[in-house]
Parts: C-alpha cells; sequence; structure tokens
C-alpha cells in the first residue's frame, strides 16, 4: 500500500483570508451579502491563483476560492436569490467580478 504524501499549500500563508482575521464562515456561506465579501478579500489576494488552481484540481464542492463560487465542483458565474428573480435585478444581488487568471481560464 502507498502511502500518502502531505503537500502543504504554502500559498495559504500569504492568503488574505488566513491574514485579515474575517471568519472563513463568509468563504461557505450561502448569504449573497457574505459571498460578495469573499469574493472582495479574493480579489485582493497574493494567493488568488494557487488558490483557485487548488480548488479546480481538487474540484471544490462549495464556497468561494480564488474569487470564484464553487457548487458541486463547478464554478458559477452567479448565484440569485432563492425564489423567483425579480424583474428588475437588485444592485445589492450583483456580485462582484473577479477575473480567473489567464492560465486557468482553460480549466474553468
Amino acid at each position: 500500500m502507498q502511502a500518502l504524501l502531505y503537500e502543504p499549500e504554502v500559498w495559504r500563508w500569504d492568503a488574505a483570508c488566513s491574514r485579515l482575521g474575517v471568519s472563513l464562515d463568509v468563504f461557505f456561506s450561502e448569504d449573497l451579502g457574505d459571498i460578495a465579501q469573499a469574493k472582495r478579500i479574493c480579489a485582493e489576494c497574493p494567493a488568488l491563483a494557487p488558490c483557485l488552481e487548488g480548488a479546480l484540481e481538487r474540484r471544490e464542492p462549495w464556497g468561494v476560492w480564488g474569487g470564484q463560487l464553487f457548487r458541486n465542483g463547478r464554478m458559477l458565474a452567479t448565484k440569485r436569490r432563492r425564489g423567483r428573480p425579480p424583474r428588475v435585478p437588485r444592485p445589492e444581488d450583483q456580485l462582484p467580478v473577479v477575473p480567473i487568471p489567464v492560465h486557468l481560464q482553460r480549466s474553468a
């Protein structure tokens, strides 16, 4: 039986989510306000690319990783409130757009 090798993700040491003291709950919340806050934190993070790369490799089941929202192992372009969508979109429901690094766009 082959032993599993653990390779530490050193990018986590520089990640904004580790340094800012914000609750990690915002990265795994269903609330649009929390998701928007998580995406804003990621947008300024120096570890955005390796975080997103790791999430894609692991097929993260959910949460905000590298500025992108994941659900069932796939990136979502958007998320809306539960129930019927309004005729006129609410400004507070618009999530920040965090660009995907060029080298990861093919994986997305």
